[in-house]
């Protein structure tokens, strides 16, 4: 086999470990509400996550060509270059599970890719479109997580609570959190598996030398099954903090704070705008939590999750930039 296709090979095995690692390290994202509400077992909710992933990864393009040529174009693609970004991402993504902080999989990529670039070229050959684009989904799907559940809560309070026992709230919402818990699952797969369709598309550009407009079917096959594996091995450091740690929750509320996060995904998902699922829920859950008023939330916990998503760029550019270096100079 020639050197050439043995590093495609090797690329594309490091692009389906990181979708794995992404599995479980976003797991948290579709089920820590569902478990904490106790509507479902952790086991549970990890089987119809992994389901509902596969199913959404399987969905659209989108995310996928913005990675593939928006950030970097195709034509300075090389091995070394995407395989620095997947080390980079991959590694932050290991250390941010390892401490049980639920940090962006997708800016990690997408910012590791735009590092690694910078080594291969400088920062002129970096597209600034995609990185608007992507930086635009990283300010306004949190922003919105905040802001939706809250008006979402509001709305259902005036509509339907307020005529309603506590006891009937809690039975009919721990059946709706049930789909809304699928929904999640379902966009959380949709956006974030589209990524690593993305990069392994970016990786075949540098092979062939030819740009590759269309996402193969056998990219967006292994993608989904990939991330569906990895959400059905669990993430549960990251599940008790999203789900214990950051407000206490009761079924309605994890319904809201599904079903507005899934919404806000699935209309990026839609744009082709790379949004953090970890971002848009963890907003979304403190958004739910300030409608029982701003002591329930724990803003000490918060504030370590929003130190997570602010070091994830300035690192991953940084990490990118390196082992980009690293594999040059050893002639890998």
């Amino acid at each position: 086999m020639e050197p050439a296709f043995i590093g495609l090979i090797v690329i594309v095995t490091l692009a389906l470990i990181f979708d794995f690692i992404n599995g479980f390290h976003d797991t948290a994202n579709a089920i820590a509400t569902s478990v904490a509400t106790r509507v479902l077992t952790p086991a549970q909710a990890i089987a119809l996550s992994a389901i509902m992933n596969v199913v959404g990864a399987l969905t659209g393009t989108a995310v996928a060509k913005t990675v593939s040529a928006d950030i970097v174009p195709q034509e300075f693609a090389t091995l070394e270059l995407v395989g620095a970004a997947l080390l980079s991402a991959i590694g932050w993504n290991l250390f941010t599970w390892w401490k049980g902080l639920p940090s962006s999989s997708s800016h990690a990529l997408i910012f590791s890719l735009v590092g690694a670039g910078v080594a291969a070229g400088g920062w002129g050959i970096i597209i600034p479109k995609g990185v608007r684009k992507t930086l635009t989904g990283l300010v306004t799907s949190p922003a919105l997580g905040f802001v939706i559940p809250i008006l979402l809560m509001f709305l259902l309070a005036w509509l339907v609570l307020r005529w309603m026992k506590p006891r009937t709230v809690t039975r009919t919402f721990r059946w709706a959190q049930i789909f809304s818990a699928a929904f999640m699952a379902f966009s959380h797969g949709g956006n974030d598996a589209q990524k690593t369709m993305g990069i392994i598309t970016f990786a075949l550009s540098a092979y062939f030398g030819t740009q590759i407009d269309i996402v193969p079917l056998w990219v967006i096959l292994s993608a989904a099954a990939a991330m569906g594996l990895g959400t059905a091995v669990g993430g549960w450091r990251i599940i008790k903090t999203m789900g214990f740690k950051v407000v206490d929750l009761k079924p309605v509320d994890g319904f809201v704070a599904e079903t507005s996060a899934a919404l806000i995904i699935e209309t990026a998902s839609r744009l082709g705008i790379p949004v953090s699922t970890t971002h848009t829920i963890s907003t979304a859950i403190m958004g739910v939590g300030t409608t029982k008023g701003f002591k329930k939330v724990k803003w000490q916990v918060a504030g370590k999750i929003v130190s997570a998503w602010i070091f994830t760029i300035p690192t991953c550019i940084a990490l990118g930039w390196a082992i980009h270096k690293v594999l040059l100079a050893v002639g890998v």
